[in-house]
This record gives C-alpha cells, structure tokens and sequence, in this order.
C-alpha cells in the first residue's frame, strides 16, 4: 500500500512542478506525456499474476482432499475360493467351446456324402435303442428316457416307431441321390401317424387328463390326444373319426406318391403283380398287331388333305395345332428291334408303366401290357410294324397294315421315283453296337405348361423419350445435321435410329460416343454404324427398367411352334423385341463364352431344356461333360443321356475320342449305303428301303442326332490340351453330315484355351459379356461383347452372319428345370453305354522318345505319384542320377501329363493321383490300361 500512495504522490507533484516550469519546458511536457502510460502499464501486469497466483495455491489442498479415500474393507476369508472356482468354471467353458467349434468346422468341411452316412446311422443307433426300450423292459436311465418320452408320446404304437426310424434310415442309406424326396416321405408319415394316433385314442374310450398318463398311454398316447380330443369337442366323435381317417389316407398317399385319380390304376397293378387279380385284354389280331397306330394313319392323312382353317390371327391356335402335329409324329409307333429283351428294356419299360403311362395318362405300350399281365415279351418273328412315314412324296410307306412279311416280299414295286440306293457290295464295316433304345415305348414330350410365361414386353415409356430429346440436345449443342428417326425396344436395350443429313459423315456420330454417354447418364453405349439393312445409325443405350426374357415364351413363339426339328432351342429376344430360336443342326457347332456371372450357365440350361421339351430320345441323344461338378447335376438321369454326366476331365477327353469313332462308324455306314446325310440314311431305314445282307446278325435302325455340350472347355484344355483339341477339331471338322453336333462354353475366352483350329472350324458364336477387348475379339473376331452390361446380355453371331445380332438371353428356373427332368425321367429310364469313357486300346509310341530308360522313368514315375512331389533334385537322390538325367526324366513325365509345367524354383505340380498309378505305368510302357 505504502509503494502505491508513493508512487501517486510523486505523479500528482510532478505535475505542478512541470507547469510552473515556463516555455522552456515544452519537451519535457511531450517526454512526461509519452512515459505516463508506460509507468502506469505494468502496475495492471503485477496485480493480474497476484489473482491467477491466489488460486492456484489453494488448489492443491481441495484435490488433496479429494484424494482421501474411505479405509479398505478388511479381506473376506471365502474370496479367494471364489474367484479360483469362477476362474475354472471360464476356463472350463471356454475348452468345451472350442472343442464344439473344432468339431463344427470338421463337420462343415466334412464329405456330404459322409454327413449323410452319419446322419443315416445316427437314426439307425436311435432306432435300436428305442426298440431295446419298448420291444423289452430295458432298465437304467436310458429306459425311462424311452418310456417316457416314446411310450408317452405314440401310446399303443410305440413298438412301430423303432420300425419307421429303421426304414427311413435304411432309405437315406440305399437312395443318398434322392434327398428331394425326404421331405415328402417326412410330412406323409407324419399325417399318416397323427391318423391312426388319433383313432386308436377314440377306439380306446378317449381318455382324459382326468384318467391318468397310464390311460392315456395304453390308449394312442399323447399324440393321440392331441389329434382326437379337439376334434371331438368341435365337430363331434362321428365326425372327428371321418377326419382322422381321411388324414390317414392322405398319409398315406403322399407316401406312395400316388395321386388320387391313379389309386385304381394301381391298385389294379398291385393285384396284377400279387397274382390277386387277372388282367383281361382284348386278343390281338395276327395281322394287325397295332391295329390302333394303324387307323391312325387314315386320319391324319385326311386331316393333311383337308385345307386347314386360317389360323394367322390366333397364336394360341398356332401354338396348339403345330405341338399336336409334333406330338402326334413323336407317337408313330418306330421298326421294332427283332431281339430278346434284356434287363435294360424290362426296367425301363417297367419305369414307363408305372411312372410315366400311369400318371401322365398316356396308353401303355404293347410290351407294357405283356410285362403287366404275365405274357412273355417276344414278338413273333414274322410280326412287323410300319416305321415312320417319310414327309416327301416320293418315298410312300414299304409296309401295310394287314400285309405280312411274305406278302410285302411277294408284292409288285412300288413305283419310286427317287434314286435308287446301292446295295452294298462286299462286307459292311464292322458296328458294335448303334444307339438303340427301346422302340416299344411310348414317349411322351413334357407340356410347355410346365414352363413359367412371361409378361407383354414394352414398346415405349418415358424413359426412352428422355433419352430422344438427349440426343437431339447433344446433336444440336455440336452442330450435327442429325436427327432421331425412331427407336426399337428390346428387353434389356433400346436402339435408336439416327438419320444423318447430307454431307455429314457418319465418323461424326461415332466421335460423339462419349459424350452421348454422358448425356444419358449411362456409360455402356453401343454405336452400330449403320445399321444393317437401312440408311441409318444405330446407338443401343441400357434401358433402366430391364425385362426378364423367359424360355417358355421363346418355345411358344410361332418361330419355334412352326418348325418341327428336335435340335431346334429357344435362345432370346433381340434388340427389336422378336424371339431368337436356332436350330443347333445348322450351325452345326457353337461356342458360348463370357465372363463369371454373364449369363453363359443360364444359356446351356436353356439349351438342354428346350432339346428335352422337343425331342424323345429315339432322336436325339446327349453327352453331358460339366468339369465344375455343379452345373449340370439337375440333368442327371434323363433318358436323352448315353452316359452318365462326365466330370472327370480325363474321362472327358476320352468320351470326345469316343465321339470321333462313333463319327467314323457312322460315315461308314453312310458311304457303305451311298447317302451323303444322316437324315437321308434314317429316312431309308424307316421306310424299309435299307437292309442288311444276307447272312449279316446286325440291325439298321435309324440313328439318333449326338449333342455333346462341354461346359467348361478351360479344364479339359489345361489336363489334356492336345488330346482335347485333336478330338475337338476333328469333330468340328466332319460330324456336320453324321448328325454329330458340339456346344463348347467357357469363362476363359483366351487364346490357348479358344485355339485357331477350334474357332477356324465352329462357324457359330455366342458371346457373352467379356472383361477386354482382347476376349471379345477371340470369341467374336471383332469387338462389342467388351461393352455388353451382363445378366444375359449378348451378342449372335450364326454361322453365315457378317455382324452379330443383340439379344437378351432366356432365363429357365430350377424349380421349371426340375419338372421337365421329372417328366422325362417319369417316361423312360436312361440306357448307357459302357465304352464312352473308356480310353484306345492303342499302343503308344514311347520308345523313340524314352529308348533305353523305360526302367528309370517308371522309377521315377511311382516316386513322384507315391509321394505327390514333382522334384527333379529329389530323383537325383533317391535314383541316384545327375542333374541332366533327371531333368530328362521331369520333362518325359510331362510330355505324359504326370506333372505339370515348370515353375522355376518350385516342385511341379503331380497330375496323377495315387490310385491311377497302375494305369499310367501301363500306358509308359505300352501296355493296354486295366
């Protein structure tokens, strides 16, 4: 205080002193003027520091206070324990749960074929332990669990229910390929057990609650009821026994899988095979032994002669007059083979009967009928049918209906205005055996009804007005003398029709494709310049609201209806809103290729099904080759198979080496008869012009078209590239004239995968969206599948076309491909042959190559597959030889496909597993493969 009155007083004196001054003390005034806020600056500096100080330390002592906690409360004696036994029980927890998902992650990466053995198994074991509980006093915990639960819950009937869980087991065991059929089998067992519960609770005296469990299960248990006791409280007990017995029937029926309208069928077939009941036929007329095909004929020639009512008007009216006509030609009875029936012609003649004449209404064949009521199979050698007749006038049939074979060999010549065919001189070409089914059959074609239809497609909408007065704003903002003309809406694209005014090159619109595209707001815009056919150009712009094209509407389409050929398939609809359908006999062989996800599986589904919606076996025959094991597994036994799906690539390059010698014999029977066509010899042959000569045991029968549809060509290439391609080319190359056709798909458009000789000799192409202009231009030899969008999106290239067609493909459901497999599965079992996979009997010619170490090279061989190392440094260890020999050795396996390539430092990678060792050490040393 003292410090701050002095300094004021000095201030205020100072003052007086400096005025009284005079004039001289003007500079001192202006100095005085000048330090008075200096002096009076830092006295505001002090007094700040002594605030901010004040508090700052007395704020320690607050938080020291803070800091005092409350005394620790003495240690409880049991604490201790309690956290040890709570430590244990985690940890304890903890190895039970990783034990569980140690033995949830073998169970998920186990076999499926394994997790259904065990599955079939585990009710097996439950099945003798309930029959140990109930069919005997078995005593423990285990029995009362039994007592309780079983005898509890069915009453009466617990001693069936060891019976049920021991035959569902054994079926999960014997049929593991059928699961589809479990739910079925399930929920009619259930509806069967639920039924007769309930009625043996009602016949017992419907015990109650009231009366005790002891009543309730010497009556129908628990389950009895629970189904009884409800209904007797609604409906009344008269009524409730009416429901439960219907339940019961139904049950029943699902479980046999038997519809209603066939329980007399075959009920009567039941009594047939027990011997209970004798099938009354009426007897057939020696020489008419299929009086009934025979009336047919006149009809049908009648209704040809009579003029057929204008039908452009009505598609439905196509549709259904051209399916009768094909069906109706599909039931002409074919040239019955004079042989005994074997077991393969018993099964599915039998398969036939029961799940396809049964059900689906049609008529059992004569050989049905024998099978049914007891009669032998075999045909009086003498009885003869008609085959089917020729569509051209001047082959008229060889065989009447009443005629017998010596009367036809007795008639006048039917006058034949056609060339004669040569009679084969000398031997015929040795034949094996031809595709044969059995032509006593009656085949039924699946109803489209079976595929889903589609909505009407759209021809306009907003969008595409938007996008026209885009184009013109773009055209007049770059001063283009065009102008949009009109467009075509397709299901995935729309194409705009650009009519360009004089003297304006076409190379101006073309210029413009970026920024079109930045117009429309979309980057995928395709300029076709022009458009073929018109003086215009052409831009494909995505529409926003896509359409789904379905199969059933591109096989109803009157394309498709109209044309009677087998090989014909449903494929798409194209840019201008019309179904695309091709007929794989004229392309005659077609490459499918796209990126993963572009639509390629989609388009061989439809490929397949449309063959099995119009073609029976007896004319068109397939091999399935699926490397990926997962595409075509839906198709599995249908008749049209001549061997099971192929997934082993190995097997599959040994089938395409079946395919070239199938192709061989049958260009030799071809050339042994004089016909330059497959269609032309079967023509022959079912008119009867064609026989073998005499003293010759073999047959002519016609022979069906072979559509072999390899789905992942990538595969068979990197296992056995030069087997594969030779056959490929081959094939390609002659088969047109054999009826012999290829589908080849891929997700790996590349060059070594699509060679020069496979494209130079596969005329047809269907390319799907691709990652680069590269693959495009291998599948396509130009570009434009580079800027397809996907999801079916393609471009057609068949064979003659200079630029492709635009299409979205077909789209086919599982569930809609599973009925069509149903239906033909229903119809006629599969007939195999057993030397399509199977490899040449031919030596190879391994000594110039190998010459004189055929001994180490076996070595070296079992070493290499033994171990699964393909190591050069570890046969000059175990086989004690330099480094040059052994890489000798390496390369002689590699020619031989035991290993693969090299990869610099790295071990090859072995090809063969372990159990094909013996055959690959047959095949080195020349040796036919066991």
């Amino acid at each position: 205080m003292a410090s701050r009155t002095s300094g004021k007083g000095s201030q205020s004196t100072a003052g007086p002193s400096k005025q009284r001054a005079g004039q001289p003390g003007g500079a001192a005034k202006k100095a005085a003027a000048k330090k008075a806020p200096v002096k009076k600056a830092p006295a505001p500096a002090r007094r700040a520091p002594a605030k901010k100080t004040a508090p700052a330390k007395r704020a320690p002592a607050k938080k020291a206070a803070a800091k005092k906690a409350p005394p620790k409360p003495a240690p409880s004696p049991t604490g201790g324990v309690y956290r040890l036994a709570r430590a244990c029980w985690l940890g304890l927890a903890h190895a039970v749960g990783a034990l569980f998902r140690g033995v949830g992650r073998g169970a998920k990466n186990l076999d499926p074929a394994h997790r259904k053995d065990g599955l079939s198994l585990l009710l097996l074991a439950l099945a003798l332990v309930i029959a140990a509980g109930t069919w005997s006093n078995l005593d423990g915990p285990v029995g009362d669990l039994v007592q309780l639960l079983i005898t509890g819950a069915f009453g009466r009937l617990d001693l069936v229910v060891p019976i049920l869980l021991g035959g569902i087991a054994l079926r999960l065991i014997r049929h593991p390929e059928k699961p589809e059929a479990n739910g079925r089998i399930v929920i009619g067992l259930s509806a069967l057990v639920i039924g007769i519960l309930g009625q043996v609770a009602m016949a017992c005296g419907s015990p109650g609650r009231g009366d005790g469990i002891a009543a309730i299960q010497d009556a129908g248990g628990y389950v009895g009821w629970v189904a009884s006791k409800p209904l007797i409280f609604t409906v009344g007990q008269t009524l409730a026994v009416a429901l439960l017995v219907l339940l019961t029937v139904f049950g029943l029926l699902v479980v046999t899988a038997t519809p209603v309208n066939a329980i007399p069928q075959r009920l009567r077939q039941l009594g047939a095979r027990l011997g209970l009941v004798e099938v009354y036929e009426p007897e057939p007329v020696a020489e008419e032994p299929y009086a009934d095909d025979w009336r047919e004929q006149p009809r049908r020639g009648a209704r040809r002669a009579a003029p057929e009512p204008d039908l452009a008007d009505d598609p439905d009216a196509i549709e259904e007059a051209a399916l009768a006509k094909r069906r109706r030609s599909r039931r002409t009875p074919l040239q019955p083979a004079d042989r005994p029936m074997d077991a393969v012609d018993v099964a599915a003649a039998a398969a036939a009967s029961l799940d396809g004449a049964v059900l689906h209404g049609v008529q059992p064949s004569p050989l049905v009928a024998d099978l049914s009521s007891g009669i032998s199979g075999e045909r009086d050698e003498a009885q003869d049918t008609s085959g089917r007749p020729s569509d051209s006038g001047s082959v008229p049939p060889a065989r009447g209906a009443g005629q017998s074979g010596a009367e036809r060999s007795s008639s006048g010549p039917v006058p034949d205005f056609t060339k004669a065919a040569p009679e084969p001189s000398g031997e015929l070409p040795a034949r094996a055996e031809q595709l044969l089914l059995s032509n006593d059959i009656t085949y039924s074609l699946p109803s489209l009804d079976l595929l889903t239809r589609g909505g009407p497609g759209k021809t306009r909408s907003a969008a595409n007005d938007a996008v026209v007065e885009s184009l013109t704003t773009v055209f007049q903002e770059f001063k283009v003398d065009a102008a949009v003309t009109g467009f075509t809406r397709g299901p995935t694209v729309t194409r705009y029709e650009i009519e360009l005014g004089p003297a304006v090159k076409v190379e101006k619109i073309t210029a413009l494709a970026k920024n079109i595209a930045y117009a429309v707001a979309s980057p995928d815009v395709r300029i076709i310049s022009p458009i073929p056919g018109k003086s215009a150009v052409g831009i494909e712009i995505p529409n926003s609201d896509r359409e789904m094209v379905n199969l059933g509407d591109v096989l109803r389409s009157a394309e498709s209806v109209g044309e009677d050929h087998p090989l014909l398939v449903g494929l798409g609809k194209d840019v201008e809103g019309g179904y695309v359908s091709a007929n794989l006999a004229r392309m005659p062989h077609i490459l499918v290729a796209g990126a993963t996800g572009s639509g390629k599986s989609s388009c061989i589904n439809c490929l397949i099904t449309s063959v099995m919606a119009r073609a029976t076996p007896d004319e068109v025959r397939m091999v399935l080759v699926d490397p990926k094991r997962v595409e075509l597994t839906a198709y599995e036994g249908i008749p049209h198979l001549i061997t099971p799906i192929i997934t082993n690539p190995k097997k599959a390059a040994e089938a395409l080496q079946w395919v070239v010698r199938e192709m061989d014999l049958r260009y030799d029977d071809l050339a042994a008869y004089g016909y330059r066509h497959i269609d032309d010899f079967n023509a022959a042959v079912r008119s009867g012009k064609l026989k073998p000569p005499e003293g010759s045991e073999r047959e002519l029968s016609p022979y069906p078209y072979l559509l072999v549809i390899v789905d992942e060509l990538a595969d068979l290439m990197m296992v056995a590239p030069r087997d594969v391609e030779d056959s490929i080319v081959r094939i390609t190359q002659l088969a047109r004239a054999a009826g012999i056709h290829l589908v080849l798909a891929t997700q790996r458009p590349s060059v070594d995968v699509v060679t020069g000789l496979i494209k130079a000799n596969v005329p047809s192409r269907l390319a799907f969206a691709t990652s680069s202009l590269a693959d495009s231009r291998v599948i396509l030899d130009q570009p434009g599948a580079e800027k397809l969008i996907g999801k079916g999106d393609s471009l057609f290239l068949p064979m003659g076309a200079t630029k492709p067609v635009r299409m979205q493909g077909a789209f086919v459901q599982e569930d809609e491909v599973q009925q069509v497999v149903q239906h033909c599965k229903d119809q006629m079992a599969p007939v195999f042959r057993d030397d399509v996979t199977v490899g040449t009997a031919k030596k190879k010619e391994i000594d110039e190559d190998i010459g004189d170490d055929l001994d180490l090279l076996c070595q070296a061989a079992e070493l290499v597959v033994s171990t699964q190392f393909g190591s050069t440094s570890m046969l000059q260890r175990k086989l004690r030889v330099g480094f040059a020999k052994a890489g000798r050795l390496m390369d002689l396996m590699e020619s031989r496909n035991i290993v693969g390539p090299s990869e610099g430092s790295k071990a090859r990678d072995v090809l063969v597993k372990p159990d094909e060792l013996e055959g690959v050490l047959a095949v080195i040393r020349g040796e036919t493969p066991s």
